[in-house]
């Protein structure tokens, strides 16, 4: 199966409104997105994985339904469907007399970073863009492109307009500088002396 890297970098009303014009890869990746987010929220309320795929389904079917006459103003797709997925799940919990007040029912666990956890991650970010901007430009670049975008050596190679060797001596360096110009900073970025 593959993948549109257009459609997949779409938001989700925009995949909505591409199905509703006949495209089928919109709803593909629309489902593929949405289905396990609905299918969890479905899976919590009621229980019981069965009832839970029932529910998603009937809920995705009905946001293909409503596609032809959505209103990206009025709500976000992921905002309607999780309250049709609730709306469903009530329903069902009541008619099977295993309903609970809204009150009763757990809050939903914070899994996102805690604030502190924002603070250090923004401060190394901060150093780390200082140290890299103290190094000779080839060195950061090198670095940038090897170790934050994530790609191999050949291609920063290409990118840069260098040979493999010249990338791997201007990684080495810049990583060797990097080091150097963080080193007294270790417990100020949160790292122990064996990070």
């Amino acid at each position: 199966m593959s993948s549109d890297p257009v459609l997949d970098s779409q938001s989700d009303e925009t995949l909505l409104a591409a199905y509703a014009r006949g495209e089928r890869d919109a709803a593909r990746i629309l489902s593929r997105r949405l289905l396990p987010r609905v299918l969890g929220q479905a899976h919590r309320m009621l229980g019981d994985r069965a009832e839970a795929e029932d529910v998603a389904q009937e809920a995705m079917l009905r946001l293909w339904r409503i596609a032809p006459d959505w209103e990206a103003d009025r709500a976000k797709v992921t905002t309607w469907l999780y309250r049709v997925v609730a709306n469903l799940c009530t329903d069902r919990l009541r008619k099977s007399g295993r309903a609970v007040a809204l009150e009763a029912a757990p809050e939903p666990e914070d899994t996102g970073p805690t604030v502190a956890a924002g603070l250090q991650d923004r401060a190394r970010h901060m150093a780390l863009r200082a140290a890299l901007a103290d190094l000779p430009d080839r060195q950061a670049k090198a670095v940038t492109l090897r170790h934050l975008e994530e790609l191999p050596n050949p291609e920063v190679a290409r990118i840069m307009g260098e040979s493999v060797r010249t990338v791997e001596s201007l990684v080495a360096r810049g990583k060797k500088g990097l080091i150097a110009r963080l080193r007294g900073r270790k417990a100020e970025l949160g790292y122990d002396d064996d990070g």
